[in-house]
């Protein structure tokens, strides 16, 4: 994803070719020595250690005085918490679901968790001539819904206890049963729901964690269950997670 800077544009070669190097340090995720940092970054010791000096001037970088290691500097520390201030998931997510839907054929939402549960706040509708329409503002049932469920499975469970409970009157399931249909979301990284609402139309979601490591969106996918591909490590569950992990990556959230 280029970020809003396109690919095409003209650059600075030398600055992506040192860019890499920070690159291999945020991956990493912790001090790295020299030979290291320059092996990942798919260089040699010698041609890194230039790059290193200047980023050190500049506070992306600072050494350890003791072991020679290179971690992240101040600088580098404010753009990321910078960043992070800045960062909007609906906004961030918004173009992202308009291109899943071209590529899976159905309808894809946006939910965030409000009072009532799982809410949808964007919808990018499936070109395809059958698919499934859904309205802003809806609210997902937490029992019997992928969104729902996949919410139950991340937030704390005293909230989704709560919920559960005002949905009994409708004949949700125990906390008990619900616990193993959350473990089963937990084991596989996305829910899922088969004509549980509507007869005919199924459902799957996956989920946007922000650099915390909380929940804040589900990305849903809608459609007709003859031409719905539920399967856990299907295509459309593949396509899915892929965009969940691109949103939370952006939002600063560690690998999964």
């Amino acid at each position: 994803m280029a970020s809003g800077i396109e690919r095409g544009q003209r650059g600075i070669q030398s600055i992506e070719v040192g860019g890499e190097l920070l690159r291999a340090l945020v991956h990493t995720g912790r001090p790295m020595p020299l030979k290291d940092l320059a092996r990942d970054a798919g260089m040699t010791a010698a041609k890194a250690h230039p790059y290193m000096v200047s980023f050190g001037r500049l506070g992306l970088i600072e050494q350890d005085d003791a072991t020679g290691h290179y971690a992240l500097g101040p600088l580098a520390l404010q753009l990321g918490l910078i960043g992070l201030q800045q960062a909007n998931p609906i906004q961030i997510a918004t173009p992202l679901i308009d291109a899943l839907a071209r590529q899976i054929g159905h309808t894809v939402a946006l939910a965030v968790w409000g009072d009532r549960g799982a809410t949808i706040v964007r919808i990018a509708e499936s070109a395809a001539p059958v698919h499934v329409s859904l309205r802003h503002g809806t609210v997902f049932s937490l029992a019997s819904t992928a969104s729902g469920r996949l919410f139950g499975a991340y937030l704390d469970p005293l909230e989704v206890k709560r919920l559960l409970a005002q949905e009994r009157e409708h004949g949700a399931p125990s906390w008990k049963d619900f616990e193993v249909l959350l473990r089963e979301v937990r084991a596989h990284g996305i829910s899922r729901s088969e004509g549980e609402i509507v007869p005919g139309v199924s459902a799957m979601a996956a989920p946007v964690f922000d650099h915390t490591g909380r929940i804040v969106l589900a990305i849903a996918a809608i459609g007709p269950a003859g031409i719905f591909d539920t399967a856990w490590d299907g295509a459309l569950a593949e396509a899915l997670r892929a965009c969940g992990d691109a949103v939370s990556q952006r939002l600063g959230a560690a690998r999964r």
